[in-house]
């Protein structure tokens, strides 16, 4: 049985050099030491002495003698005497408390949904890394390891986890997906939000075996090559990206060619109207104006300018005319209601209604004729009574 003198780590020559940093615990070949064993631990580890299944002591960062002198509890590890040497048991773990920079993952299947917007039965499949780094060692290696693994790297620490990782990102990106309301294809925009949520929800796994989560990255969700929906999610999706194209490409001419692109446009629907026979002139013209109101403030600024009266200048003929039966472009003057009128029964001159001589030769002209208001007899507007009842004429006793 071979006592040793010196314990260090060794796993820089393990798998041909494969060094410490893809390693996390390493078991030193030997458990038999002697009293004065040099013990050197580098500053990205940290070193447990393990007996019966219990950890006895931890060393950080250093070089240290191990004696009972220096460290009591060499005292209880004793059980060996060589040639009058005395000697002590235990198995001594070296663990990596490194930043892991990178521990790859991904969905073991691919996880079966429907696409939001298209309702296709599809599925999508994701992956990504994740980095680590171990926090409490004995918890690490009681926990997780076990006392009798030799070498335990980050590769079977992704293997270990990668069940329980999966049925979280699975779930998680499901959910995500189906509250979102996007494409599937559009998801990739929120890779760094959902990664954000899942971190949260996968530490504590890691946690409870004494290892923290630094970071969590999704690389990309899609959906699989061999999927039948794939083609068909894509066409859309390209279809839409030309629309907006188009439409983008309309804004920036309208952005470019500004009032003078409305006013084409208007000038343009007014002559297709003067062109058609059942238009209905200019009354069309209006309709058409209201529908340009309607379309949008394109067609309404036109209508606006083309239908609101111009503000008369000074100077214009018609200036004198307002409040007066002047007219519009689109509508007939209203004409004044015809004055009452008789004719003179000397020279035939029109006299209006009620005059008492002619204006032209001076004639008296004979009194209108009205009913009394009494017997209905007709009798003179002069008169002040009816001839033929005596009844009062209250129009001829004013006159």
């Amino acid at each position: 049985m071979k006592i040793y003198d010196v314990i260090q780590n060794e796993t820089g020559l393990l798998d041909g050099g494969l060094g410490t940093k893809a390693v996390l615990a390493w078991k030193f070949t030997g458990e038999n030491f002697n009293d004065n064993t040099q013990l050197i631990v580098s500053e990205s580890e940290e070193t447990i002495f393990i007996r019966d299944g219990i950890a006895v002591a931890t060393f950080g960062s250093g070089r240290y003698t191990l004696n009972s002198n220096n460290h009591p509890f060499i005292g209880k590890l004793r059980n060996l005497l060589s040639g009058g040497v005395s000697a002590f048991s235990s198995r001594v773990y070296f663990v990596n408390i490194d930043h892991k920079l990178e521990l790859l993952w991904g969905t073991d299947s691919p996880i079966q949904l429907r696409d939001p917007v298209w309702g296709l039965q599809t599925s999508v499949q994701a992956r990504g890394s994740y980095s680590v780094q171990v926090t409490d060692t004995k918890k690490f290696l009681i926990k997780l390891l076990g006392t009798n693994i030799q070498v335990f790297d980050e590769q079977q620490l992704a293997g270990y986890f990668r069940s329980a990782f999966s049925q979280h990102i699975r779930g998680q990106i499901a959910r995500y997906i189906r509250d979102s309301g996007q494409e599937i294809l559009e998801i990739t925009s929120d890779i760094e939000l959902l990664a954000e949520q899942l971190h949260p929800r996968l530490a504590p796994l890691l946690d409870e075996y004494g290892v923290k989560l630094v970071n969590f990255y999704i690389a990309a969700i899609d959906i699989p090559t061999d999927d039948p929906n794939r083609r068909v999610l894509e066409n859309s999706i390209a279809e839409k990206q030309a629309k907006l194209q188009g439409a983008q490409g309309d804004k920036a001419v309208m952005g470019l060619l500004g009032e003078d692109w409305a006013r084409q446009q208007s000038a343009t629907i007014l002559t297709e109207l003067a062109r058609n026979p059942g238009a209905g002139g200019v009354a069309s013209a209006g309709a058409a104006a209201g529908v340009g109101l309607a379309a949008g403030s394109v067609f309404g600024e036109m209508a606006t300018q083309m239908f609101t009266r111009p503000v008369q200048p000074a100077g214009d003929p018609m200036a004198g005319n307002v409040g007066r039966n002047r007219t519009s472009r689109f509508s007939p003057a209203e004409s004044a209601a015809p004055a009452a009128s008789e004719t003179c029964p000397g020279c035939g001159v029109s006299v209006a209604a009620g005059a008492k001589f002619c204006p032209e030769c001076g004639n008296r002209l004979a009194p209108q004729q009205v009913p009394c208001s009494c017997c209905g007899t007709a009798i003179a507007s002069t008169a002040k009574f009816c001839p033929e009842c005596g009844t009062r004429n209250d129009q001829g006793a004013s006159s």
